[in-house]
């Protein structure tokens, strides 16, 4: 059996947070928007989905006609900051770029 994820500490998610640009701290999860347009957005959300599938660690996903924002936490950890969050950050990151999409500061 795979053991439960441990949170991160404050200092560490502080530290997370320097190396993860745009996104930001939304109380026990992360969360960040990228301005992409509407068939985009989802074919963006298809393929964050399969990596997402692979990995095993899942975001929260909010998808507009303009835009998509991402939020995530650890559910298995109570809901709490643990370093796969990050992880998923990054490579969210990465295929937004791929499909064009454009950060958003909201």
């Amino acid at each position: 059996m795979a053991e439960a994820p441990v949170p991160l500490t404050e200092a560490e998610i502080d530290s997370a947070l320097c190396d993860a640009t745009g996104w930001r701290r939304d109380g026990d999860a992360i969360t960040r928007a990228f301005g992409i347009r509407y068939h985009g957005g989802v074919a963006l959300i298809v393929h964050v989905a399969d990596v997402q599938r692979l990995i095993g660690h899942h975001a929260d996903i909010d998808l507009r006609w303009d835009h998509v924002r991402f939020t995530i936490t650890t559910h298995d950890a109570g809901h709490k900051l643990t370093s796969a969050d990050f992880d998923l950050a990054h490579r969210i990151d990465g295929i937004a770029r791929g499909h064009g999409a454009d950060p958003l500061n909201t």
